[in-house]
């Protein structure tokens, strides 16, 4: 497991970055894993075993600082989550630019995390206005208030989206899962919405599936 150091501003700039898989100079794709609220990297790195077919993909799973992104729940207004959320963001900004430097391109690279993590790399896709080789929510939603999150321009291009929660979330309300969707499909990505009946605040193999044909997919999509 080699370790980097996050680039970009405080709170979260020098956090190591954990990684496993290929190196990203050999790699036909690559995901960025995001850790939830008091969680680590190491732990969402483990889903790596699940995620690739074979052995040319790419692992990258930053640590927040204090294992939190951003202090307050991601459905207040944005400011009451700053500096943090925008430094979080710069975060994956400067992880997907060090895998564009070390020649995967933007389209291979699947952003996917849980819970806070999971809003995270949903917001940054949101924002990113390009296309991606897949982002993929457990259990999150875009970031801030209901009036906050409708105001979205840019395409993503047909950029695979998965969204998988509970309908019984204590954290995510499934309410913001389905305007996540609906606003993500009309940043023109491809959205597949997954709500599981009384599940609780967790991953389930149906949706570790559904990720794993996700990075599959950036994988075979190489130089095309």
């Amino acid at each position: 497991m080699a370790i980097t150091l996050t680039r970009g501003s405080a709170p979260h700039a020098g956090q190591p970055v954990l990684s496993a898989g290929a190196s990203p100079e050999t790699a036909r794709a690559a995901v960025i894993l995001v850790h939830g609220r008091g969680a680590g990297a190491d732990d969402i790195l483990s889903l790596s075993a699940h995620l690739a077919e074979s052995g040319d993909v790419a692992f990258l799973a930053p640590q927040a600082r204090q294992a939190v992104w951003y202090p307050e729940r991601f459905l207040v207004p944005r400011a009451r989550n700053e500096p943090d959320l925008s430094a979080a963001l710069a975060v994956i900004d400067g992880l997907v630019a060090d895998l564009e430097a070390a020649g995967v391109a933007a389209e291979n690279v699947v952003v996917a995390g849980f819970s806070q993590g999971a809003c995270l790399s949903l917001e940054w896709a949101a924002r990113s206005g390009r296309r991606l080789g897949g982002v993929v929510g457990f259990s999150g939603g875009l970031i801030g208030t209901d009036e906050e999150i409708e105001t979205r321009s840019g395409s993503l291009s047909g950029t695979p989206v998965f969204l998988g929660c509970s309908d019984v979330d204590f954290h995510i309300p499934v309410e913001r899962v389905h305007a996540t969707a609906r606003i993500l499909a009309g940043l023109d990505a491809v959205v597949t919405e997954r709500i599981y009946p009384g599940l609780g605040h967790t991953i389930v193999m149906d949706e570790v599936e559904a990720a794993r044909r996700i990075v599959e997919a950036a994988r075979k999509g190489v130089n095309t």
